[in-house]
């Protein structure tokens, strides 16, 4: 069931503010997050032999999408500054024409990691089209989505179908 309660983000004038979460309690919080690829068949056999002229395309995705992690507030304008305890993307396929990259991102704070998890699969899905555009421009970065969060005062949550 949806939450009921006002919007957060928007003071007493209805202008945007960052929260103040001074008085929340500092849990374990961990976000997962996925997005998909969809490519030729021919661009994924490229990647996952690294033979795409820019490099090791996994890899460097990685890297972009850990470093995007760690800079999500300075992409997203009311996020909290947060001092991440871990990252990992990992990635995997269905042996045709869709590349998968998960990313689980993991903090003790006051504030969740959703948002850093949904930027770290958005930067290494970027990374990765960035690095096969040569290749192929109408690949389809499609189906970005959090899989789950834990910690807070909102609980858990699990997505139940995986799918946007």
């Amino acid at each position: 069931m949806p939450d009921s309660s006002p919007l957060t983000h928007f003071n007493e004038q209805g202008r945007a503010r960052m929260v103040d979460i001074s008085d929340k309690e500092e849990t374990k919080r961990t976000a997962t997050a996925r997005s998909t690829l969809l490519m030729k068949t021919e661009t994924l056999e490229l990647i996952l032999q690294g033979k795409m002229k820019k490099g090791d395309v996994l890899a460097v995705a990685q890297v972009a999408g850990i470093m995007a992690a760690k800079k999500t507030s300075d992409w997203i304008p009311m996020c909290h500054p947060i001092a991440l305890t871990g990252v990992d993307i990992q990635f995997s396929n269905n042996g045709i024409n869709e590349l998968y990259i998960e990313a689980t991102v993991r903090t003790t704070g006051p504030t969740g990691v959703e948002m850093e998890a949904l930027t770290a699969v958005s930067a290494a899905a970027l990374t990765v089209y960035d690095m096969c555009k040569a290749v192929e421009k109408d690949m389809i970065i499609n189906s970005t989505l959090l899989v789950m969060k834990t910690g807070g005062k909102n609980g858990d949550f699990h997505r139940q179908d995986n799918k946007a």
